[in-house]
């Protein structure tokens, strides 16, 4: 009778039991699941959307606008993304963008053309993620407390700066962007911005230091203090990087739009949130997907698209989009109760 074989004596190698899988590849089977489940779902709609309306969804201008919604959000919901994973929250996303919009549309700002634009409205948007960082990581503040002040705060000064006013931009370099004269074989410009966003938001979380840092900070802390980050920094950067996809996302919305008001960008904290989450995003801190949370914008771009189109009322939206968040949270809980 053959005897079994014994590994070699000081050898720290172990055989896994016969059926179970690497850890890594366990992750990477769920991860894959959850992609497909998601882009499943975004097939449904479209054929939803393409069977109740079958003229208008499936016109090539509605989907090209279906893509350029989901462009200002997405890059929003990137930065998201970051902030969830390191166990953080961001409320203040949509006053960001409000307020960096008409700041970045003011006569003065105006005045120093596209550039000045652009600058303005990605400096209002560091600078507000400066002050959560700082509030945050510096100062102890619990994250929702923070960001809740940052969006009354920026909310009551973007109110300020228009005075209640719409601001028309009338620099006709930047309106021409959202003309389709503009289009790169088809696609608007906004969506290439939102592509080159997400991949390297894509790479940064899954290919560098900083991603790894932002996924240990969520998974445990104090953990990640003892391996030697330095956890305050890295939320601040964090915050940091929110703020300035805010200022990105504004720069779109005042292309789209031509003008400034400070109610852009209302519940967009809500819609990145809930397309982070969706997307597979851990809302405790500890996992996070750019890929998931793309597909979670354009699922509830789609939605919104659909709603629209067959003329259903906007509480009838946000009550289809609080249901979807408790869902995805109710999956995340049962999923990670299972795997303990």
């Amino acid at each position: 009778m053959t005897q079994p074989v014994s590994p070699p004596r000081g050898s720290t190698d172990k055989v896994p039991p016969m059926g179970e899988l690497p850890a890594w590849r366990t992750l990477a089977a769920r991860a894959d699941v959850r992609t497909l489940s998601l882009l499943g779902v975004l097939v449904a709609l479209i054929v939803i959307g393409g069977i109740t309306k079958p003229d208008e969804f499936l016109d090539i201008r509605n989907l090209q606008l279906v893509l350029t919604q989901a462009s200002v959000i997405g890059v929003v919901t990137v930065g998201m993304t970051f902030v969830i994973t390191s166990g953080g929250i961001d409320l203040s996303v949509g006053a960001i963008v409000a307020l960096s919009s008409v700041w970045a549309t003011t006569v003065a700002t105006q005045e120093y053309g596209f550039a000045g634009i652009l600058f303005t409205a990605v400096l209002v948007g560091v600078g507000c993620g400066l002050v959560n960082g700082l509030l945050i990581a510096y100062g102890g503040m619990v994250p929702f407390i923070a960001t809740l002040a940052m969006l009354a705060s920026a909310r009551g000064l973007a109110l300020q700066i228009t005075d209640g006013r719409t601001q028309i931009v009338t620099i006709d370099g930047l309106l021409k962007l959202g003309e389709r004269d503009s289009y790169i074989l088809g696609i608007p410009p906004l969506v290439l911005v939102f592509a080159v966003v997400t991949i390297i938001g894509w790479l940064i979380l899954n290919r560098t230091t900083f991603g790894r840092r932002t996924v240990a900070v969520g998974g445990n802390a104090e953990a990640a203090r003892l391996a030697g980050i330095d956890v305050r920094r890295q939320r601040l950067y964090l915050y940091l990087l929110s703020g300035l996809c805010c200022g990105i996302a504004a720069f779109l919305l005042i292309i789209l739009s031509g003008s400034g008001q400070n109610t852009n960008g209302n519940l967009y904290e809500l819609d990145a949130i809930a397309a982070a989450i969706i997307g597979g995003t851990l809302l405790s801190g500890g996992r996070g997907t750019i890929t998931g949370s793309v597909l979670g914008v354009l699922i509830f771009t789609t939605i919104t698209n659909i709603f629209a189109l067959n003329n259903l009322q906007s509480d009838v939206q946000q009550i289809a989009k609080g249901a979807i968040i408790v869902a995805a949270v109710l999956v995340q809980r049962r999923t990670a109760a299972s795997s303990t």
